[in-house]
């Protein structure tokens, strides 16, 4: 199969890898479901990658069909506290009986062209639905409504997007449930995305 696995994890000195056994149970995971090579070495590679940092990295680890492992780093800085993203909804649709959807893979370009229906400036998350008019994910995040309840409600898998380690971790630890969400519910409460890397992001329909 010609594709990678990626994940985007978060170091932080003193503290290391954010949600890290989280991140390498589900590239384990999509490995198996894929076929590709055994991950076992990805921990290691990781540990490499950063040996001597110093300071908090966005790091990203890619998975090849031919089991190469490429780590690359970058300087990570945190959004402030009062940041708010505009999200916009795609006419780009995913199909919900897609399985490479629930994987983090190299195959980007349904979020490629969601992205480029609007200008840059113009949003900082774009959100795609299925084919039943169903909200999915953000080209790079996952998707909650926070409906004053008390738990965030999260699209389910069923609907078509990626089994996200931050939306895991949420809906493991009870302040999250999986529904089925419309555009016109995202009217009734306060949306939030969010990935492992960046936790969760307010968020506005503009």
């Amino acid at each position: 199969m010609d594709i990678s696995l990626i994940e985007t994890l978060r170091f932080e000195p003193g503290t290391g890898f954010v949600r890290l056994e989280r991140h390498l149970s589900r590239l384990t995971r999509s490995a198996d479901a894929l076929g590709l090579p055994d991950s076992e070495n990805a921990g290691d590679a990781l540990s490499a990658g950063v040996a001597i940092a110093e300071t908090a990295l966005r790091v990203r680890l890619e998975l090849f069909a031919n089991g190469r492992i490429d780590v690359q780093t970058a300087a990570f800085a945190p959004l402030p506290a009062d940041t708010v993203w505009r999200v916009k909804l795609a006419t780009t649709r995913l199909a919900s009986d897609d399985p490479l959807l629930r994987h983090k893979t190299s195959r980007r370009g349904l979020y490629t062209a969601a992205r480029a229906e609007f200008p840059a400036g113009e949003a900082d998350e774009v959100i795609l639905l299925n084919e039943r008019g169903e909200l999915c994910e953000g080209t790079i995040t996952s998707l909650f409504l926070d409906d004053g309840s008390g738990i965030l409600k999260t699209p389910p898998l069923a609907s078509g997007l990626l089994a996200g380690v931050l939306r895991e971790e949420l809906l493991e630890s009870g302040r999250a449930v999986e529904t089925v969400l419309r555009p016109e519910d995202i009217e009734k409460g306060d949306v939030l995305v969010g990935n492992s890397l960046r936790g969760l992001i307010r968020a506005r329909l503009a």
